[in-house]
C-alpha cells in the first residue's frame, strides 16, 4: 500500500484508514468468536486436548486479567499474536469500547510504520520485506521453541495423567 502511495495510484491517507480498518475489523471479529465460544466453552475444549491442563486455562485467564490491555495494544506489534490475543479478549470480554480503541492505536502504529516505510523507500520497498520477514522467522522461531519446550515439560514431567485425572472429577 505505501509503495502504491508512492507511485501515485493509491492516496497515502486512504492506504492507512483502509490498512488499521482491515486490521480492526479482523480483529473484531475474532472477539467475536472469543466472545461466543465463552469461557465454559474453551475449558471444555481445552480439557480435552492433549498437554493442556485446566488449571493453566485458569493462570492464563488470570494473567489476561492482569495484562489485557497491554496485551491487546502490544499483540498488535507481534506477527500471530497480533491475531489471536483477539480470542482471549473475547473470552473475558474486555469491553468492547476499550478493545476497538487499543486494537486501533496499536495497528495504526504498526500499519503506519509499514505503510510509511513503502511510501518513503519508493521501488526499494523490498528492503521492507527483507526485514519484516527477518523479524517474522525470528518470532516464528521462538514461539515454535516455547511450544517444543512446553511439550517437553509436560511428556517429562511425574504425574503427568494423574492430574488429568483429577481435573475431570
Amino acid at each position: 500500500a505505501g509503495f502504491a502511495a508512492s507511485t501515485g495510484s493509491m492516496n497515502l491517507v486512504a492506504a492507512l484508514v483502509w490498512t488499521i480498518a482491515g486490521s480492526v475489523v479482523g480483529a473484531l471479529a475474532l472477539y467475536g468468536i472469543g466472545a461466543l465460544l465463552g469461557r465454559e466453552r474453551t475449558i471444555a475444549v481445552a480439557a480435552r486436548l492433549p498437554l493442556v491442563k485446566v488449571s493453566d486455562i485458569e493462570r492464563t485467564e488470570e494473567w489476561f486479567r492482569r495484562h489485557g490491555t497491554k496485551a491487546v495494544f502490544f499483540g498488535r506489534m507481534l506477527p500471530v499474536f497480533r491475531s489471536l490475543i483477539s480470542v482471549p479478549a473475547g473470552v473475558e470480554r474486555m469491553p468492547l469500547p476499550v478493545f476497538t480503541a487499543l486494537t486501533t492505536a496499536g495497528s495504526a502504529l504498526w500499519n503506519t510504520a509499514f505503510v510509511l516505510a513503502g511510501y518513503f523507500l519508493g521501488d526499494n520497498w523490498h528492503q521492507v520485506s527483507t526485514v519484516v520477514s527477518a523479524y517474522s522467522k525470528v518470532v516464528l522461531a521462538a514461539a515454535a521453541l516455547a511450544v517444543v519446550a512446553f511439550v517437553l515439560l509436560r511428556l517429562l514431567r511425574p504425574g503427568r495423567g494423574s492430574r488429568r485425572k483429577a481435573d475431570r472429577r
